[in-house]
Protein backbone atom coordinates (compact mmCIF):
# COMPACT_ATOMS: atom_id res chain seq x y z
CA UNK A 1 0.00 0.00 0.00
CA UNK A 2 1.47 3.64 -0.94
CA UNK A 3 0.72 6.29 1.48
CA UNK A 4 0.54 9.71 0.94
CA UNK A 5 0.11 12.64 2.98
CA UNK A 6 -1.07 16.09 1.05
CA UNK A 7 -0.14 19.30 2.90
CA UNK A 8 -0.59 22.84 3.05
CA UNK A 9 -0.35 25.52 5.66
CA UNK A 10 -4.62 25.15 6.90
CA UNK A 11 -5.92 21.71 5.66
CA UNK A 12 -9.01 23.64 4.36
CA UNK A 13 -8.33 24.82 0.53
CA UNK A 14 -5.14 22.98 -1.30
CA UNK A 15 -4.40 20.12 0.90
CA UNK A 16 -7.80 18.46 0.98
CA UNK A 17 -8.65 19.17 -2.57
CA UNK A 18 -5.69 17.04 -3.73
CA UNK A 19 -6.61 14.27 -1.23
CA UNK A 20 -9.86 14.32 -2.53
CA UNK A 21 -8.84 14.85 -6.17
CA UNK A 22 -6.20 11.79 -5.71
CA UNK A 23 -9.08 9.65 -4.09
CA UNK A 24 -11.57 9.60 -6.92
CA UNK A 25 -8.97 8.96 -9.46
CA UNK A 26 -7.91 6.35 -7.55
CA UNK A 27 -11.15 5.00 -7.12
CA UNK A 28 -12.43 5.31 -10.79
CA UNK A 29 -9.27 3.24 -11.40
CA UNK A 30 -10.48 0.28 -9.06
CA UNK A 31 -6.95 0.67 -7.16
CA UNK A 32 -8.52 2.51 -3.89
CA UNK A 33 -7.16 -0.53 -1.67
CA UNK A 34 -3.89 0.16 -2.69
CA UNK A 35 -3.36 3.65 -1.32
CA UNK A 36 -3.75 5.39 2.13
CA UNK A 37 -4.63 9.27 0.99
CA UNK A 38 -4.72 12.01 3.85
CA UNK A 39 -4.06 15.62 4.26
CA UNK A 40 -2.93 17.66 7.02
CA UNK A 41 -2.01 21.49 7.99
CA UNK A 42 1.75 22.55 8.90
CA UNK A 43 -0.42 25.16 11.28
CA UNK A 44 -2.96 24.39 14.20
CA UNK A 45 -4.55 27.81 13.51
CA UNK A 46 -7.59 26.30 10.94
CA UNK A 47 -7.47 22.77 13.19
CA UNK A 48 -11.11 21.49 13.26
CA UNK A 49 -12.39 23.35 10.32
CA UNK A 50 -14.44 22.30 7.75
CA UNK A 51 -12.93 22.36 4.38
CA UNK A 52 -13.25 25.82 2.32
CA UNK A 53 -16.63 27.02 0.64
CA UNK A 54 -14.51 27.30 -2.29
CA UNK A 55 -12.63 23.92 -1.99
CA UNK A 56 -15.90 22.42 -1.48
CA UNK A 57 -17.90 24.32 -4.39
CA UNK A 58 -15.40 22.71 -6.70
CA UNK A 59 -15.75 19.59 -5.39
CA UNK A 60 -19.20 19.23 -5.32
CA UNK A 61 -18.98 20.38 -9.32
CA UNK A 62 -17.39 17.33 -9.82
CA UNK A 63 -19.46 15.14 -7.45
CA UNK A 64 -16.68 14.33 -5.26
CA UNK A 65 -17.57 14.18 -1.79
CA UNK A 66 -15.40 15.97 1.41
CA UNK A 67 -18.00 14.87 3.87
CA UNK A 68 -16.90 14.91 7.88
CA UNK A 69 -13.35 15.82 6.73
CA UNK A 70 -11.77 18.54 8.99
CA UNK A 71 -8.20 20.47 9.47
CA UNK A 72 -5.88 18.20 10.72
CA UNK A 73 -2.82 19.31 12.07
CA UNK A 74 0.57 16.97 11.04
CA UNK A 75 2.95 15.25 13.96
CA UNK A 76 6.59 14.34 14.12
CA UNK A 77 5.48 10.67 14.52
CA UNK A 78 3.58 10.99 10.76
CA UNK A 79 6.95 10.68 8.86
CA UNK A 80 6.79 6.78 9.66
CA UNK A 81 3.43 6.64 8.75
CA UNK A 82 3.88 7.91 5.31
CA UNK A 83 5.66 7.05 2.44
CA UNK A 84 5.14 10.37 0.50
CA UNK A 85 4.10 14.04 2.15
CA UNK A 86 3.49 16.15 -0.82
CA UNK A 87 3.18 20.07 0.16
CA UNK A 88 1.64 22.64 -1.50
CA UNK A 89 4.18 25.26 -1.56
CA UNK A 90 7.83 26.02 -0.54
CA UNK A 91 6.75 27.42 2.97
CA UNK A 92 5.08 23.64 3.15
CA UNK A 93 7.96 22.13 2.55
CA UNK A 94 10.30 23.92 5.15
CA UNK A 95 7.66 23.44 7.72
CA UNK A 96 7.52 19.75 6.96
CA UNK A 97 11.15 19.47 7.84
CA UNK A 98 11.06 21.74 10.80
CA UNK A 99 8.08 19.69 12.09
CA UNK A 100 10.45 16.02 11.13
CA UNK A 101 13.56 17.35 12.17
CA UNK A 102 14.63 16.70 8.49
CA UNK A 103 13.87 14.78 5.59
CA UNK A 104 16.55 11.64 5.84
CA UNK A 105 14.07 9.39 3.73
CA UNK A 106 13.70 11.99 0.97
CA UNK A 107 10.01 11.92 1.51
CA UNK A 108 8.92 15.30 1.23
CA UNK A 109 8.21 16.95 -2.02
CA UNK A 110 6.15 19.84 -4.05
CA UNK A 111 3.25 19.12 -5.82
CA UNK A 112 3.46 20.25 -8.81
CA UNK A 113 7.49 18.91 -9.08
CA UNK A 114 5.84 15.63 -10.41
CA UNK A 115 4.35 17.58 -13.24
CA UNK A 116 7.60 19.09 -14.18
CA UNK A 117 6.71 22.65 -13.04
CA UNK A 118 8.72 24.27 -10.57
CA UNK A 119 6.73 26.20 -8.94
CA UNK A 120 3.57 26.65 -5.30
CA UNK A 121 0.19 25.77 -6.43
CA UNK A 122 -2.08 28.49 -6.82
CA UNK A 123 -3.21 29.31 -2.35
CA UNK A 124 -6.57 30.55 -3.14
CA UNK A 125 -6.73 31.80 0.61
CA UNK A 126 -5.10 34.74 -1.02
CA UNK A 127 -6.30 34.76 -4.70
CA UNK A 128 -9.92 33.28 -4.32
CA UNK A 129 -9.22 31.48 -7.45
CA UNK A 130 -10.14 28.09 -6.73
CA UNK A 131 -10.66 27.58 -10.11
CA UNK A 132 -6.37 28.20 -10.44
CA UNK A 133 -6.14 26.08 -7.98
CA UNK A 134 -8.08 23.05 -9.14
CA UNK A 135 -5.96 23.71 -12.38
CA UNK A 136 -3.09 23.46 -10.58
CA UNK A 137 -3.64 20.55 -8.01
CA UNK A 138 -5.22 18.77 -10.59
CA UNK A 139 -2.05 18.68 -13.09
CA UNK A 140 -0.23 17.73 -9.76
CA UNK A 141 -2.14 14.77 -8.91
CA UNK A 142 -2.53 13.33 -12.49
CA UNK A 143 1.23 13.34 -12.47
CA UNK A 144 1.66 11.66 -9.16
CA UNK A 145 -0.52 9.01 -10.11
CA UNK A 146 1.30 8.58 -13.20
CA UNK A 147 4.25 8.37 -11.34
CA UNK A 148 3.57 6.44 -8.85
CA UNK A 149 1.99 3.80 -11.42
CA UNK A 150 5.16 3.32 -13.64
CA UNK A 151 7.02 2.45 -10.32
CA UNK A 152 4.68 -0.13 -9.17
Amino acid sequence: MIKIAFVCHGNICRSPMAEFLFKDLVQKKGESEQFLVSSFATSPEEFGSPVHHGTRRILDRLNISCAGKRAELLRSTDYQKYDYFIGMDGRNLKNMERIFGGDKDGKIKLLLEYAGVYRDVADPWWTGDFERTYQDISLGVNALYEQLKEQK
